[in-house]
């Protein structure tokens, strides 16, 4: 079993920055690919960003250039520097790791940019 604990929200300017992190624990794999998700009020839940155990990331356009995904294998722990917040990136962000064809979701936390 892997536990995840998001930490970092809370209620930023339009333009401030958060950074997020993600901690995991239990049995945490070297070879795994984590990301970050968020899910707005009354939308569906989306895809933020990707890193894999090598460090390779992808992101989702409308985020591009403005967030940054990183992670720190010893500390088995993944995080999403977010700049330039705008409204629209107001949302529960949810962590999730992927490691042997199973995934682990974290409890979210919320992220609120006042206009």
């Amino acid at each position: 079993q892997v536990q995840l604990v998001e930490s970092g929200g809370g209620l930023v300017e339009t333009g401030g920055s958060l950074r997020l992190s993600c901690a995991a624990s239990g049995s945490v794999f070297s070879i795994n690919v984590m990301y970050w998700y968020r899910q707005a009020p009354g939308k569906q839940r989306e895809w933020v960003a990707t890193i894999s155990s090598s460090d390779n990331t992808k992101y989702a356009d409308s985020v591009k250039g403005r967030f940054t995904i990183s992670r720190d294998n010893a500390q088995n722990t993944v995080y999403l520097q977010m700049n330039s917040l705008q409204p629209e990136d107001t949302a529960v962000y949810y962590c999730r790791l992927g490691q042997s064809g199973l995934d682990y979701w974290g409890k979210g936390i919320l992220v609120t940019v006042s206009s």
